[in-house]
């Protein structure tokens, strides 16, 4: 299989420099994810895009999307990135673990959101009628349906980024289901 690298600043286009700096100044480093993204002179600055707009999704609710898909799509370096998230936006360590498995017995509307992106994961985009009624039964409308499928395509980007390249993880390991 070919070894990729992730790329350095040194390495980059202008623009990707830019954002690198814009990176460690933000977060400290550049995760080698998204340095591996610089790869393309283009897909660095416009997944930033993606994932920096706008939603109705909460940062909680985001987190939920994101933890679920990884976990789904079995991807290391998203589900330790996003368990390090998870902890910050507030959910305790049992609590991802749970997300991770699906749901969020610990909140119905969490719970629903959990129970439907993995859903929509597993089965690429169809999910159940039960899980798209139970997610608008627990309050979502359609514009939070909307908002779900684009924090699922924003999460299967970089997990199949990850699946491709098999970058260094370099964040703490998630713990093992």
């Amino acid at each position: 299989m070919t070894t990729f690298t992730v790329p350095t600043a040194a390495s980059v286009s202008p623009a990707n420099r830019a954002i690198f700096e814009q990176l460690e100044k933000k977060l400290g480093m550049v995760p080698n994810l998204y340095a591996t993204l610089a790869h393309s002179d283009h897909a660095l600055g416009n997944y930033l895009t993606l994932q920096n707009g706008k939603s109705s999704l909460s940062a909680k609710e985001r987190e939920v999307v994101n933890l679920v898909v990884s976990q789904v799509n079995e991807c290391a370096y998203c589900l330790a990135a996003h368990t390090v998230i998870g902890g910050m936006v507030g959910f305790t360590s049992d609590q991802i673990i749970e997300i991770r498995k699906g749901g969020a017995s610990f909140d119905e509307r969490l719970d629903a959101l959990a129970r439907l992106a993995a859903d929509i994961t597993r089965n690429r985009g169809r999910a159940a009628p039960a899980a798209v009624d139970a997610f608008i039964a627990a309050g979502y409308d359609a514009g939070h349906l909307v908002d779900v499928v684009m924090v699922v395509g924003d999460k299967i980007i970089t997990n199949y980024l990850h699946a491709l390249t098999n970058v260094p993880v370099d964040f703490p390991a998630a713990p093992a289901l």
